[in-house]
This record gives structure tokens, C-alpha cells and sequence, in this order.
């Protein structure tokens, strides 16, 4: 293991990401809300972080192995994570604890959305700005991580997906080399969230407000500038634009790549995941608006139908924008809303749950265990689409859902041991663990409530949920670390 390796490039992406504080100091002098130094301070220590992490051992050029990618990715999000809280630290108006500011700061970067923040929009502009920033750049980090650094390292739903899967998405690669894949994305990335500013803008939203809510939505994050997030627009255009757009983020962007290459939407109606994914947010919605209707909670069924898809849509793809209060929803809605963040969004999205792929994959595990009870004789592979999955693939899943559910009633237990009811503990970890945001109970609006250790366990399952568990796994086990 070469930790001089790993510590230049740890050093490198500091420095980078320091840079990222100027356009947050630049609103900050451009709207004159006094919180100038705290950017430039965040921009001055990270910088010289990183470039006392990476001075040392700028010459060095050795290979990256296995074991130093599973080091850097986690210390990607971690370091990155812990020096993004710095202006939030250092703003007078804010007046954040140290738990709080990481916490905010790993909201943003692991586009959860979950929030210690209120009164938002009594906020300066340039803090607002900077939480909306941290999401986007979380979210590209998400899409390269999840296309492009996961399969290399053998973990991921998108390993899973890309040796599975027949057609073109098959490819080891996008592009022949990983910093061609990651350009490629990037502009992906970048085109569908300049569009979508751009509609924001046409619907009636300030530039302001159009940049942050696109940086946002498209990385599924769920940060709003308002505390009443979407729904502070009273537009049901806005929220058909935001429903649009989180469906659009919330599909793998390897197709979103092909079918820009190849000019056809074909690859999504060939893909298996991604006609899974529209029927669950079909089916959710469905389900939504029928029961709202039917318990008659808006006056009118077109309301009913427009905030149900949206709730059903932002819940159900993890990006956590609300226009109404669905913990207060009726039944077991709130509930139902909850359990769909499990399923998430698709491989290599920046979705968070499960992912589509492994709630398939598992589908169709147990449609053939009913069949092999009929036929007990019978080789009954598992498919999708026109390709076995492998034995080896399928118990990898099985795998990840057992380590996924004993650490979430561990959590929970922790967050109740802390004196949280049942229902607000369940919530907490879901919204944590599937990068969510909003939960039901004390944290449906916010986290504020939660004590230290709360948080610190919900900033936990954050990054374990985003780095899909076996990344930081690993590292605590015997295994790794022996030669």
C-alpha cells in the first residue's frame, strides 16, 4: 500500500476543492451579507492543507493499487467532507457547532439533503449558494465514483450492472480511458443542469434561486434556499419541471451518454433497470394520488394528482424537495413514501437506496425460488434481460441487503438509545442511509433536534450509504491492511 500515493492525492483534490469556496466569496461580496471572510478563510485553510499534504511527495508517480483505491475513496468524502464545513464554522451568522457544520457539510457532498439549518431564508445569499454548490459537486463526484472508480475496485451496483447486463451498456468502459469517462460525464452532467436552470428560469424562479435548485435537483440533493423548499413557489409548472428533472438524474447516466452518442432514446426502452425504475415510480405514484383522492386531503384531484407525483417522485428517487407536508399525510402513506427511498434510484444516478438494479435482481431471485419449488430438479438461471446473472453476482446482492439491514437496526437502536421515539429513530436512519433528507417524526422538517451522537451516527450512515457500505467496510477489516 503506497500512502505517500494516496496522500498526494488527497493533497491534490484539497487544493481543488478549495477553489470551489471563490464563486460562494464572490455572491458573498456581490450581495454584501458580511460573510466575506468566512469563505475566504474555508478557501486559505484547505488550500494550505492540501498543499502541505501534497508538497511532501509531489514527485512521487507510483501506480495506484486495489487497496489505495478503497483508501482514496474514502478519504475523498471524508477529508472532503470535514474541510467543507470550515465556512460554516467560520460564518458569524450562523454560529455552528463543530458537529453541526460536518454535518451540514456531509449533507451537501453526499447529496442527502438533511438538514441543522433554519430559517433559510432569512440566510446570507452566499451561504445559501454554498450549500446548493456542495451538492452539485457531490453529485459529480457520485457519477464518476459510481461509472467510473466503484467497478475498478470490484464493488458498486454498477459492477453488478455492467457485467450483467447485454448491449452496449456492457462495456467496462464508457470511453477507453477513465479520465474520458469522467469528461464524459461531466458534460452530461453539466448540459442537463444547465437546461434545467433554464426551465427553472422560464417558469417564474429568480437566477438565484433557478441556479440553486438546479444544482440541486439534479444532483438528487434536496437542499432548497427557502424553508419551504419547492413548495415556498406555489407553481405547479416549477413542479413539474422539478419532477421532470429528478426522474431525468435519477436514471443511470452511462445511458444518458449513449443516447446522447448515438442520437436514440432505444437504450432506455432496451434497459431492464430502467423500465423497473418507471414502473416503481409509476406504480408509487399511482398509489399516492388515488389514496389522497380518495381520503379527499386536496379539493380537487388535479392538486391531489400534482402533489402526489412530486412527493412520490422526489421521495421515491432520494432527492427530498417538498411542496407539502407528507408526514402528515394520511394512513400509511408517509410510511409508503419512506420504504420506496430503499429502492432509490438506478446504478450509477445520483440517486441514493439500494438502486434499482439489486431490488431487480433480487425480484427475480425469488420468483425462481417459488419456481424451483415446483421444478426442484430444474437449472432455472437468473436473467436480466437476456443474460444470466451469476451465482456469484446474485449472493454478492444477498450480501450487500443483509450487511445494509443489520446496520440499519443497529443504527436505529443507537439513535433510540439516545432517547428518540421509534418513529422519528426509523426515520433518521432511512433518510441518513439512503441519502434521502427529510424523515417523519422530530426530523420531518429538520435535524436541529437531534443531540451530537444522533447526528454523528446520521452523518455515518450518510457516507456508508453513499460509498454503498462495502467501501468503508473494508478498511476495518484484518484483511485490508495485512501485506
Amino acid at each position: 500500500m503506497s500512502i505517500r500515493v494516496i496522500q498526494r492525492i488527497l493533497g491534490l483534490l484539497l487544493m481543488v476543492f478549495s477553489i470551489t469556496m471563490l464563486p460562494a466569496l464572490a455572491v458573498s461580496i456581490a450581495y454584501v451579507d458580511g460573510e466575506n471572510m468566512a469563505f475566504a478563510g474555508g478557501f486559505v485553510v484547505t488550500a494550505v492543507s492540501g498543499a502541505v499534504l501534497w508538497f511532501p511527495v509531489r514527485r512521487v508517480s507510483d501506480d495506484l493499487r486495489l487497496r489505495d483505491g478503497f483508501l482514496v475513496v474514502a478519504g475523498f468524502w471524508i477529508v472532503l467532507g470535514l474541510f467543507g464545513a470550515a465556512p460554516f464554522l467560520l460564518a458569524d451568522q450562523l454560529n455552528m457547532k463543530p458537529i453541526d457544520a460536518v454535518f451540514e457539510s456531509m449533507s451537501g457532498l453526499t447529496t442527502t439533503g438533511a438538514t441543522v439549518l433554519t430559517g433559510l431564508d432569512e440566510l446570507p445569499r452566499s451561504i445559501l449558494y454554498y450549500r446548493q454548490q456542495l451538492q452539485w459537486l457531490g453529485g459529480m463526484g457520485i457519477i464518476v465514483l459510481a461509472v467510473a472508480v466503484l467497478p475498478m475496485l470490484g464493488v458498486g451496483g454498477m459492477q453488478l450492472y455492467r457485467a450483467e447486463t447485454p448491449g452496449p451498456v456492457k462495456d467496462t468502459k464508457l470511453t477507453p480511458r477513465i479520465t474520458e469517462t469522467a469528461k464524459a460525464l461531466w458534460y452530461i452532467y453539466l448540459g442537463i443542469t444547465v437546461i434545467c436552470v433554464l426551465a427553472y428560469m422560464a417558469a417564474g424562479m429568480t437566477l438565484f434561486d433557478a441556479i440553486g435548485h438546479g444544482f440541486s435537483t439534479v444532483a438528487i440533493g434536496g437542499f432548497s434556499t427557502h424553508d419551504a423548499s419547492i413548495g415556498h413557489f406555489d407553481s405547479p409548472l416549477i413542479e413539474m419541471i422539478a419532477v421532470v428533472f429528478m426522474f431525468i438524474s435519477g436514471v443511470n447516466f452511462s445511458l444518458h451518454f449513449l443516447a446522447w452518442r448515438t442520437a436514440t432514446v432505444a437504450n432506455y426502452l432496451r434497459d431492464p433497470e430502467f423500465r423497473a425504475y418507471v414502473t416503481v415510480l409509476g406504480g408509487l405514484t399511482l398509489l399516492v394520488t388515488l389514496y389522497l383522492a380518495i381520503t379527499s386531503s386536496y379539493p380537487t384531484f388535479t392538486e391531489a394528482f400534482t402533489k402526489g407525483i412530486f412527493q412520490a417522485v422526489s421521495i421515491g428517487t432520494t432527492t427530498g424537495f417538498t411542496t407539502a407536508d407528507y408526514s402528515a399525510w394520511p394512513g400509511s402513506l408517509p410510511v409508503a413514501l419512506i420504504l420506496a427511498s430503499f429502492i432509490g434510484g438506478c446504478a450509477g444516478s445520483t440517486g441514493g437506496g439500494m438502486k434499482v438494479i439489486r431490488w431487480l435482481l433480487v425480484y427475480k431471485q425469488g420468483v425462481r425460488e417459488v419456481r424451483q419449488l415446483v421444478h426442484p430438479s430444474a437449472q432455472i438461471p437468473v436473467k436480466i434481460g437476456s443474460k444470466a446473472v451469476s451465482e456469484r453476482v446474485i449472493g454478492a446482492v444477498w450480501g450487500f441487503f443483509a450487511v445494509y439491514i443489520v446496520l440499519f437496526g443497529f443504527m436505529m437502536l443507537l439513535l433510540m438509545a439516545t432517547g428518540l421515539d421509534q418513529v422519528t429513530a426509523f426515520s433518521a436512519v432511512a433518510a441518513s442511509l439512503n441519502n434521502l433528507g427529510p424523515g417523519l417524526g422530530d426530523v420531518s422538517s429538520n435535524f436541529s433536534s437531534l443531540g451530537p451522537t444522533a447526528k454523528g451516527v446520521s452523518i455515518a450512515a450518510m457516507l456508508l450509504g453513499r460509498l454503498e457500505i462495502f467501501t468503508l467496510f473494508v478498511l476495518f477489516t484484518t484483511t485490508f491492511w495485512q501485506r
